[in-house]
């Protein structure tokens, strides 16, 4: 799955998302269904978000070169 796709899926969930649960009931821990969908992706993307880095060819640690 290509890096920019996985980082799309937040914004997509929040902005597509909202419309099929704006609802004020059924209560997700005491929230609206719709405030607990938009929390749900806030969390998400800072898991995605670090997903994202791990995953990132940029980030790995580079290998030290020993010459002699």
């Amino acid at each position: 799955m290509s890096l920019r796709l996985l980082a799309a899926l937040p914004f997509i969930g929040i902005l597509l998302g909202v419309p099929f649960v704006n609802r004020v009931e059924p209560l997700v821990l005491g929230m609206p269904l719709v405030l607990a969908w938009i929390v749900m992706w806030v969390v998400l993307a800072a898991v995605i978000m670090g997903v994202i880095y791990r995953l990132d060819p940029v980030n790995r640690p580079r290998e030290t070169e020993v010459r002699s």
